[in-house]
């Protein structure tokens, strides 16, 4: 029953790969057609004719770069119930873009389509209109195993691969163990009901993706703007899409995600590039960059730090509204004797050295107005010690 039912997934796919290599020959002979246009001598010619050059140059990168892994998965429907539809076929195969067939029908859903939603979310006791489950896995265009997850106890006596793998987990198993190569893989045939809730959130504000070392927040983060990119082109194609990345061997490290999942219209930059104009290329000879990342150095910058938190040996006199105040070393020395007790590092306990100093600037800015004749409520500490915080010698 596995090796036929492998055999017929096998035939489906070739039938898919048909389909994508028809497609390719079909916007290659466009290109070269486009190319070929004599645009005539205005500038609205030429302008038209180069925007449908750009059009099937990236129609024809995106399909060279969609070939691996093409199909990943098929989703078994209850052609009953609302998830499926009406006219919902039995089978829907997702894969990494969409393909169609020659009456439009299609025959390959996009991973990002709401159609596929199941394929990620799905549980027995939440089937969204499957039936069951299945994880193609390939090599080149060859499919090498199968594994379901049956939501559906009537299909236990029907058509499965293999009932000792029934649990649905070897695709992540697979994708866990397999070879580094040095280039970060897409994932999207492995997320996991979790992760594809972060990636289909909706557009809005600002979304950030927290977690530990190794649990996937920069392939989420990439496939999130895969999502994106599909499902709201329109109004991301006027503005872009801009990943940042910490360095140039980052950016090498994932340069390859996006477009294994079709999208070639996203602008990679490292920090060190974002400045028009500017690109700091330059790299530490390999004994310096040892040397800036031992224990060493950390322990050199940690001196460097504390050999800077000096209380002032004299008063200052500092300018706040108008109005002169002295404020003796001994103010400055229990705000810091306080950011030194919570044993934060100097970023973090600097919030707490802040904290401490605006509240005793404040509180002797109040008692000096009281005694030059002003009345000071209590309520009206507030403002003074937005004076105080606003104040450009506070600031210095």
């Amino acid at each position: 029953m596995a090796s036929s039912a492998l055999a017929s997934e096998q035939v489906y796919v070739g039938i898919l790969y048909a389909r994508l290599d028809e497609l390719r020959d079909e916007a290659q002979r466009q290109l070269e057609a486009v190319r070929r246009t004599n645009p005539g001598g205005t500038h609205q010619n030429r302008s038209e004719r180069d925007s449908f050059a750009r059009i099937y140059e990236d129609r024809v990168v995106q399909l060279r770069q969609i070939d691996e892994r093409l199909a990943f998965g098929r989703l078994t429907l209850d052609t009953t119930s609302a998830e499926a539809g009406v006219d919902a076929p039995e089978h829907r195969y997702i894969g990494r873009i969409g393909l169609r067939d020659d009456d439009l029908q299609p025959i390959l859903l996009d991973w990002r389509v709401p159609q596929a939603r199941a394929f990620y979310q799905a549980t027995a006791a939440t089937p969204l209109g499957a039936r069951a489950r299945r994880h193609l896995q390939s090599q080149g265009r060859d499919i090498v195993r199968i594994d379901d997850e049956i939501f559906d106890r009537d299909l236990l006596d029907g058509e499965v691969s293999d009932v000792s793998g029934l649990q649905g987990e070897a695709a992540l198993l697979s994708a866990l163990t397999a070879q580094r190569t040095g280039r970060m893989s897409d994932i999207v045939a492995t997320i996991q009901a979790e992760q594809d809730a972060i990636i289909r959130s909706a557009l809005g504000g600002v979304l950030v993706v927290q977690g530990g070392p190794g649990t996937g927040k920069t392939a989420v983060a990439l496939h999130r703007a895969a999502y994106l990119l599909y499902s709201h082109r329109d109004r991301l194609a006027s503005s872009g899409v801009l990943i940042v990345g910490p360095s140039r061997s980052f950016l090498q490290y994932i340069e390859a995600v996006l477009p294994s999942l079709g999208e070639t219209g996203v602008v990679l930059s490292s920090v060190g590039q974002l400045y028009p104009g500017t690109d700091t290329s330059a790299e530490d000879a390999p004994d310096v960059a040892a040397l800036k990342g031992s224990l060493e150095m950390a322990q050199l910058i940690a001196r460097a730090v504390r050999s800077r938190q000096v209380v002032p040996t004299e008063s200052q006199v500092l300018d706040i509204n108008g109005e002169y105040l002295t404020v003796p070393p001994n103010v400055i020395h229990s705000a810091m004797q306080r950011a030194w007790e919570t044993k934060k590092a100097h970023n973090v306990a600097r919030v707490t050295f802040n904290k401490a100093a605006l509240t005793s600037i404040s509180r002797m800015l109040a008692e000096q107005l009281r005694d030059h004749g002003n009345t000071i409520e209590e309520s009206d500490q507030a403002w003074l010690r937005e004076d105080v915080r606003t104040s450009e010698d506070v600031k210095v």
